[in-house]
């Protein structure tokens, strides 16, 4: 997914700025920045304290843009870019209070998007040199999807639907209410030709209805590596082939020789941890 654009990167930063600022985007809010006399310049550095794969630095940038113009970043890195510990990410110079208004702001999106790109890496890595692409999930932060599937693309993994309206899948609950995999399949060709259409299922022969239906992809949900092996070798190639649940270290390993075209996992985006970033004043005059 490319990045979203400029006015939905300064939406989501506007909303959390104001979270900061009781509600509206009122630098004069913050407090404890005015401590510091409105003159007062600084210099400040943001760095990593873990390695990490970059992510978020136009969100960075709107957030103190937003709280003051002036203040000027020069960019040591850029999204995708794998970094050390203790790396310098940014340089930035301007009026402390305004520095100080934006830092959690901009380090809270630095921090999540680079955890999403660094995980994905990881999991790109152990499926390096097989054709196995490592898929995203709608199991995003509220708000945060378009953003965190763009990290996702950062640490190169692949997209899967951004929601509910460019492509099905069709679940459990949505083969009851329709009566038959064959029946939702046919009325999503039918409904949308040109939209890809997903099954999820939790066996054999759910696999085989799906294929026989005609499933553009079909997830297999919580497959054990014996039964994956036979859902490959009776598709022979007409549908791609997802695995879903329980994707550890471990299991990424063995499905890379699998021959399955993809591996979704949620964990890219709701269960990562941000990366440790931290910012450092220095006065100036």
């Amino acid at each position: 997914m490319s990045r979203p654009s400029q006015s939905e990167i300064e939406a989501q930063v506007t909303l959390a700025l104001c979270e900061d600022l009781g509600g509206s985007l009122s630098p004069e809010n913050d407090i404890t920045a005015n401590l510091i006399p409105a003159q007062q310049n600084a210099v400040a550095t943001i760095i990593t304290r873990e390695p990490c794969v970059v992510c978020g630095t136009e969100w960075a940038d709107a957030a103190f843009r937003l709280i003051d113009p002036s203040i000027e970043l020069s960019w040591h890195v850029s999204d995708g870019d794998k970094v050390e510990a203790n790396a310098t990410l940014v340089t930035l110079q301007g009026p402390a209070r305004g520095i100080l208004t934006a830092e959690r702001t901009a380090l809270n999106f630095l921090q999540t998007l680079s955890a999403t790109a660094t995980v994905t890496a990881h999991y790109v890595a152990k499926l390096a040199g097989s054709n196995t692409a490592i898929l995203d999930t709608r199991k995003t932060l509220p708000g945060l999807r378009l953003a965190q599937k763009y990290a996702v693309s950062c640490g190169g993994g692949t997209n899967h639907r951004v929601g509910l309206y460019d492509a099905y899948l069709i679940k459990e609950n949505h083969i009851f209410a329709c009566g038959s995999i064959e029946n939702a399949v046919s009325q999503a060709h039918l409904d949308a030709p040109g939209k890809k259409v997903e099954v999820e299922v939790e066996n054999l022969a759910e696999f085989e209805q799906a294929l026989q239906a005609g499933a553009d992809i079909i997830m297999l949900d919580n497959f054990d590596n014996e039964q994956i092996q036979r859902a490959v070798a009776l598709n022979q190639g007409q549908s791609k082939l997802e695995v879903s649940g329980n994707i550890t270290d471990e299991h990424l390993q063995s499905l890379a020789d699998l021959g399955v075209d993809y591996v979704s996992s949620g964990a890219l985006t709701k269960h990562v941890t941000a990366i440790d970033l931290s910012l450092r004043v220095r006065i100036e005059g």
